[in-house]
Order: structure tokens, then sequence, then C-alpha cells
């Protein structure tokens, strides 16, 4: 289901941010999951690539490419307050947060196509 919001109702940057770790999570297993393999082998593959440290890692691989309302959404999402894991590093868990809220906007303005394009430079699978 593909849900479209008004720019004046979109959901605040965490709310984005939860939808993005969905969508980023769904998307890595897909890739993964394509590629074959035991599913512990592929679970632990998952783990390391939705981490905040490769999320951020993630961020830096896009940041060149972004328009700037994209950029706009990611500095929003990096400077909200939140409390990261006390076993997080702050800077990647701002990083990443950014980068699912970017996935997540992505998503509800109905711009499926350049989320794709966005995640498959942002991910280090081959093609």
């Amino acid at each position: 289901m593909i849900f479209h919001f008004e720019h004046k109702t979109l959901p605040g940057s965490l709310e984005l941010a939860y939808l993005g770790d969905a969508l980023y999570d769904l998307y890595v297993r897909e890739h993964l999951i394509a590629g074959g393999g035991r599913v512990r082998a592929l679970h632990r593959e998952a783990i390391s690539l939705v981490c905040a440290h490769a999320q951020s890692e993630a961020l830096a691989r896009v940041a060149d490419v972004l328009t700037d309302e994209e950029a706009d959404v990611v500095r929003r999402a990096r400077n909200t307050k939140q409390s990261p894991p006390k076993n997080a590093d702050p800077g990647e868990y701002h990083r990443a947060t950014a980068l699912e809220a970017l996935i997540g906007w992505l998503y509800v303005t109905g711009q499926q196509e350049r989320m794709n394009a966005l995640l498959a430079r942002a991910l280090p699978f081959e093609e």
C-alpha cells in the first residue's frame, strides 16, 4: 500500500524515520534473498547492513547526489532531538535516522523510483 500525504500533513522526521527503517530493512532483505544463501547467514548480513554505523556510511554514499529538498529532509531529521541507545555513537545514530527519514519521505511523497535509485547507490550490493 502506498500512502500519499499532502506536504502540509507530512509526518514528522522521527515518524518518517520509523517508516524508512522498515522500508530500508525490506530493501536489504529482498536483495540478500535474491542472492541466495542460508537464512542464518542472510540474517547476519542484514543486521550488519541495517545498523546505525552502516546506515551512516550509506548516507555518505548518497549525500552528493541529493536534491536541495532531499538534503533539507536529511538535515531536519539529523537535527531532531532524540536519545541514541547507550551503545551507539550519537553522530552515527543521527545520520542513520536522517537516512531512514529520507527513505520514508520519498516513499510517502510517491517517489519510489528515486527511493530505489538512492538505495541502490547507498548499499554495497554488487549489481
